[in-house]
């Protein structure tokens, strides 16, 4: 193959990768059922143009296909996840997944959230303070309100 191609293809390669991450960072950072749905349609995204690229590095439509069929489940995912996450909203009235405890396996124990304990900020120390010297100047209330050089 020529150095092009492979170039091509790891440029490819690169954005596919990139996608698939910012998903999984998304889908395991994030307790908002749409943003994981869509961190998910990212990793799949991801992984749709690596196939096609790789699809196209070898002259073979497998890889658009599969991609091509990865989007038609992608579209379904998609809509039943919207009906979903209206019903559960109707239900429960959040969209925070921790919400949903009921739907977890039975030996699996339910997640505890813990709030952190509040901490009151400490007051800073009392440092000393220079008295003011002199008089303020007189400064028209023009050149403090507009400045045309900044």
């Amino acid at each position: 193959m020529a150095d092009g191609e492979l170039e091509l293809l790891n440029g490819y390669l690169v954005v596919g990768a990139i996608l698939f991450g910012l998903g999984m960072i998304g889908f395991l950072s994030r307790r908002n059922m749409i943003t994981v749905f869509l961190a998910a349609e990212i990793m799949l995204q991801g992984i749709s143009l690596s196939l096609t690229a790789w699809g196209r590095y070898y002259n073979d439509f497998g890889g658009q296909v599969l991609a091509l069929l990865m989007v038609a489940v992608a579209a379904c995912e998609a809509a039943i996840a919207l009906g979903m996450v209206l019903m559960l909203y109707q239900r429960k009235g959040s969209l925070d997944i921790v919400v949903w405890q009921n739907l977890r396996e039975e030996s699996v124990p339910p997640y505890v959230d813990r709030e952190l304990p509040e901490v009151l900020p400490e007051k800073p120390p009392g440092w000393p303070h220079l008295t003011p010297a002199g008089l303020a100047p007189k400064v028209p209330p023009e050149q403090t309100g507009y400045r045309p050089h900044v």
